[in-house]
């Protein structure tokens, strides 16, 4: 199995040797996940910045343009019906309840990667909703955890990380701040797994998982 260091090598000596039998859309969308990815392998000193980079090696690969009525988070939860669909080694299963366990436990467990947690600071809500909602997902989490549903973790956990996506990309946290940096640490040592899995699959699955690009090359 690669180190963390030179999954992306791996997975880019992969698309050289497939690239003859891949469609543009496909082989220009995974290209550009893996170059992310390398950059994101060379950031271990720098935990923002290295989840950062994941998170575009993970736009690169899934995102297509949708239509108004469709949301990024369906668009999301359908792509990873697809990806879980065509996951016959159940790698994604192994991630979830077997190596990350603990750490996605962890961070599901986090009231700061919550959002309800805070609109209710910013409505200035003092109702407890927040909480109420807190506790049922984290039920809901532990429920799927315990029951094996791929989806609904994945679901969960991504929920969070696009929280942490949101504080860090429009500038709600300080970079390389003592504060709250638990999350960063999870969220980074998650998508370093769950990503160079992703593209692997895709790469063996290309037409059945992602489609058009959003910006092709012209």
């Amino acid at each position: 199995m690669p180190t963390d260091h030179n999954k992306s090598v791996s997975i880019k000596d992969k698309l050289h040797a497939k690239a003859e039998s891949l469609e543009e859309p496909s082989r220009v969308r995974l290209h550009r996940a893996i170059s992310w990815l390398s950059r994101a392998e060379s950031e271990s000193e720098d935990q923002d910045a290295q989840f950062i980079f994941l998170w575009i090696a993970f736009n690169a690969a899934y995102a297509r343009e949708f239509g108004f009525e469709e949301s990024s988070r369906q668009q999301l939860k359908e792509f990873f019906a697809k990806l879980l669909t065509v996951d016959s080694s159940h790698r994604f299963r192994a991630l979830l309840f077997k190596d990350f366990s603990s750490t996605i436990r962890t961070l599901v467990g986090n009231k700061f990667v919550f959002e309800p947690f805070w609109r209710a600071l910013r409505d200035h809500d003092a109702s407890g909703r927040w909480k109420t909602q807190f506790d049922l997902s984290v039920k809901a989490a532990m429920k799927a955890i315990v029951s094996g549903e791929t989806g609904i973790v994945l679901s969960i956990v991504f929920d969070r990380l696009y929280v942490l996506r949101n504080q860090l990309v429009h500038g709600g946290a300080t970079w390389n701040s003592k504060i709250n940096r638990s999350q960063v640490k999870d969220g980074a040592t998650i998508l370093m797994a769950f990503i160079p899995a992703m593209i692997d699959l895709m790469l063996d699955h290309t037409g059945s998982v992602a489609g058009d690009i959003q910006y092709p090359v012209v």
